[in-house]
């Protein structure tokens, strides 16, 4: 497998290649050159695999030879230890719920795959990598959890002060080891531009081996795409055309699930369910792209006012707006929507959402879900990781569960950054 850059001024590369580099030299995203659809037995049998062989049918084309059969599924193995449920919300809607992992939260699985490929490709090389990262909530903890003593590799994670819940800062913030902390004095957008920069510095990379634990890079991205099938894998008994519904920001997660569409797992349609910074949601109403400065809310994971990932869906879609908008929709809630749906939710079924589920939830209500449809709404995070606004909103308190305890009682180490100068100060040092 090939990889190229989308704005397409930059050589191909091998798998290996483009997650090491994470962002092409021409500043492009890099992208799968072919996407090959899997057999229709695939899918027809699929309750007959089990996670890991799931996981390997699924990804071992994007991976290629460079990583052998039986390692790359010990990697799986150890990325997929944990369950990805489907839980019934209504009669027609469900949540795909994604936080059974070590910090909780959906990015769990690629942070990991991408750590352990990583770990992989360094494992007989004495050259380190630092892998720079800006965070708007659940990516910095992910991150830090997945990479944590991976041989070779230090962590810089970026993110904006006073804009992350206190659960996700301390996942960011408490491990210490390899894994360093950047507060910056802004919002999420400034970090990745900063992070963008950096790469993009030649005073830097010339000096050291930099990479991307983004969404832009192929190997956290690419391995969300294994949600979608689990949950295909266990509602395939229902009978129903599947519309799922992803809380999105930098969009990663849609992407991955478009490809696994790509790869012939049966899906009616996406829905890209955002807050108030809505992007993707104008561009579909105008076909103008216009990113704007993003907006703090209470579902600040998806705080991204120039989603990353949004270019790729439409290559996925070969730049078509027509062929998008048939398969593709995207709306925008604002916060008191989102608590009004956190209430309705617990209201019908006793199930406690976190802001960005909820989000997820309205959108599929908005798409007006069909009697032969079943729309699955994708749960990113645990709510304990929003506590004070799920307390608040619900009026009830939220049991802390035991890998959220672990670092509740640890200290915050963070360095205080507001430029461009100060990041590349450190790095350098």
């Amino acid at each position: 497998m090939q990889y190229y850059s989308l704005h397409k001024k930059a050589p191909k590369v091998s798998f290996s290649e483009a997650v090491v580099r994470g962002l092409a030299p021409d500043k492009g995203l890099y992208f799968p050159e072919t996407i090959t659809p899997l057999p229709d037995s695939f899918f027809e049998n699929i309750e007959n695999s089990d996670k890991v062989e799931i996981g390997y049918q699924t990804i071992k084309q994007f991976v290629g030879n460079e990583i052998p059969e039986a390692d790359l599924k010990e990697i799986l193995k150890d990325v997929l230890s944990f369950d990805f449920p489907v839980v019934d919300i209504t009669e027609n809607i469900g949540t795909l719920e994604l936080f059974h992992g070590p910090t909780m939260a959906f990015k769990d699985v690629g942070a990991r795959f991408m750590a352990r490929c990583l770990g992989y490709f360094n494992r007989n090389n004495e050259n380190k990598v630092t892998v720079l990262v800006a965070t708007s909530g659940d990516t910095g903890g992910a991150v830090a959890q997945g990479f944590l003593g991976v041989k070779g590799v230090d962590v810089v994670i970026l993110y904006p002060s006073g804009k992350v819940s206190d659960i996700q800062e301390r996942q960011l913030t408490t491990l210490g080891q390899n894994i360093t902390a950047l507060e910056v004095d802004g919002v999420f957008d400034d970090c990745q531009d900063m992070v963008k920069k950096a790469f993009l510095d030649h005073s830097i990379t010339d000096h050291m081996q930099l990479t991307s634990a983004n969404s832009i890079n192929i190997a956290r991205w690419l391995p969300q795409l294994f949600y979608f099938v689990f949950a295909y894998k266990q509602l395939k008994t229902k009978g129903k055309e599947i519309v799922f519904s992803v809380p999105s920001g930098n969009f990663g997660n849609i992407c991955a699930g478009i490809v696994a569409n790509k790869l012939g797992l049966p899906v009616k349609h996406f829905v890209a369910s955002t807050n108030v910074n809505d992007t993707v949601v104008r561009f579909m109403e105008t076909e103008k792209y216009e990113p704007k400065a993003s907006k703090a809310t209470i579902s600040n994971a998806m705080d991204v006012g120039n989603p990353s990932n949004f270019i790729r869906i439409q290559q996925l879609f070969d730049n078509n707006f027509t062929s998008l908008k048939d398969q593709f929709s995207a709306f925008s809630f604002d916060d008191d929507s989102t608590k009004e749906a956190m209430k309705e939710i617990y209201e019908k079924s006793n199930y406690i959402a976190d802001p960005h589920g909820a989000v997820g939830y309205l959108g599929l209500k908005n798409y007006d879900l069909k009697n032969d449809e079943y729309g699955v709404f994708l749960e990113t995070a645990h709510p304990v990781k929003f506590l004070d606004i799920v307390e608040d909103t619900l009026d009830l308190s939220v049991e802390i569960p035991p890998q959220i305890q672990k670092v509740m009682g640890k200290e915050k180490v963070s360095i205080k950054t507001n430029d461009y100068s100060k990041l590349k100060e450190f790095l350098l040092s």
